[in-house]
């Protein structure tokens, strides 16, 4: 008996899913199935009714707040399932009828003919590391809010501060002596002043689990190596393993940097070529953090004790290529701020080719299955 495949686009929601079948071949049968339960279950229960003798089910979803259980659970029952990119899916221009019915035939037929990208799914263990290493991300990014409407309503009320750094011990103490104008705005002041610390504890505490946590993490011996790196400390390194997963997966350093939309975008046509700035596209928050760690390369190279007291357990080779990071890097960080480069794009310039160095460093590294 003939064998085919029958691709299933899903439309996925938080209480509901809808199904559309495309049936194998380019002039294959596409028809919605309806919808049913958000549930793997209520899936389950679908499967059962429309799996004909001798087809083989590849099932499709768009990624989103629902995550990988779905993903999970198919995979678990030995179909073929992939997720893949919501900003990657073709679209026709001038439509402008977005509906859940819709979206489902679209998955399909466009399954069905291969123009979809599908994303990396992480491990169980891995989507638990970067959902801790978000939380911290999370609590930096409040804290960091938090310190900027206490400075606005200190601003509002003409209290400025005349020391040297914010947020050092003598500016939390140059904060506990202010005495607001109205017993109500010091009650706000002090308000504001607690969130910063119960946001700032929770920034500590959350740094302290990752670093007792990663150790014990398959992903460990990656995390450790690119800490050879200058600027990439504990907490970047763990970033970046958990955001990307296993660099390996990408055939070449060119192909990592552009998933990080590191790379510049591009506007050709004919003999007309106008490159602007970086798509922005793939992982923002290991953008973010290579970004960071490209800031510590303007000063001449140099491996300082915390760089070296990091590198004592790891093979020659992987110190070698730090090395020789740090030297081509520093270089060129100069050189471009020499020629009039804003500092800005110097960073991001630094920040694409430490990427390319750190794939380099986790081709050297074994991980275990």
């Amino acid at each position: 008996m003939k064998h085919s495949i029958t691709f299933v686009g899903l439309d996925v929601h938080k209480d509901s899913i809808t199904v559309a079948l495309a049936d194998d071949g380019r002039d294959g049968e596409v028809r919605l199935y309806g919808s049913i339960g958000g549930d793997p279950g209520a899936l389950d229960k679908a499967i059962r009714r429309f799996r004909r003798a001798n087809a083989e089910l590849r099932f499709v979803y768009e990624a989103g707040p629902c995550g990988y259980e779905l993903y999970r659970h198919l995979i678990k029952q030995g179909f073929h399932c992939d997720v893949i990119a919501p900003s990657m899916t073709p679209k026709k221009s001038g439509n402008r009828i977005k509906t859940d019915r819709r979206d489902a035939l679209s998955l399909a037929r466009l399954y069905r003919a291969g123009e979809l990208t599908p994303v990396y799914v992480p491990r169980e263990e891995d989507e638990a590391m970067r959902d801790l290493v978000r939380g911290r991300e999370d609590a930096v990014n409040a804290t960091r809010t938090a310190r900027q409407r206490l400075s606005a309503l200190l601003l509002r009320h003409g209290f400025r501060y005349s020391g040297r750094k914010a947020w050092s011990i003598a500016h939390l103490r140059w904060l506990a002596d202010i005495k607001m104008p109205h017993p109500a705005q010091q009650i706000a002041l002090q308000e504001y002043i607690n969130s910063i610390e119960e946001n700032s504890e929770r920034v500590d505490r959350l740094t302290e689990q990752i670093l007792k946590l990663t150790p014990t993490w398959r992903m460990a011996p990656v995390v450790t190596a690119f800490q050879a790196l200058r600027g990439v400390a504990p907490i970047v390194a763990t970033t970046m393993v958990v955001e990307i997963g296993d660099l390996r997966r990408f055939e070449n350093p060119r192909q990592l940097m552009a998933y990080l939309g590191l790379v510049p975008s591009e506007e050709s046509s004919g003999q007309s070529t106008k490159r602007g700035g970086i798509t922005k596209t793939g992982n923002s928050h290991a953008r973010r953090m290579l970004i960071e760690a490209a800031q510590t390369y303007g000063v001449p190279a140099k491996v300082s004790r915390v760089i070296r007291a990091r590198q004592e357990d790891l093979p020659r080779v992987i110190k070698e290529i730090a090395w020789k990071a740090q030297v081509r890097l520093c270089g060129r960080f100069r050189k471009l701020m020499a020629k009039g480069k804003s500092r800005n794009s110097t960073v991001t310039a630094i920040a694409r080719e430490l990427s390319g160095f750190m794939w380099a460093i986790a081709r050297e590294v074994p991980i275990p299955a």
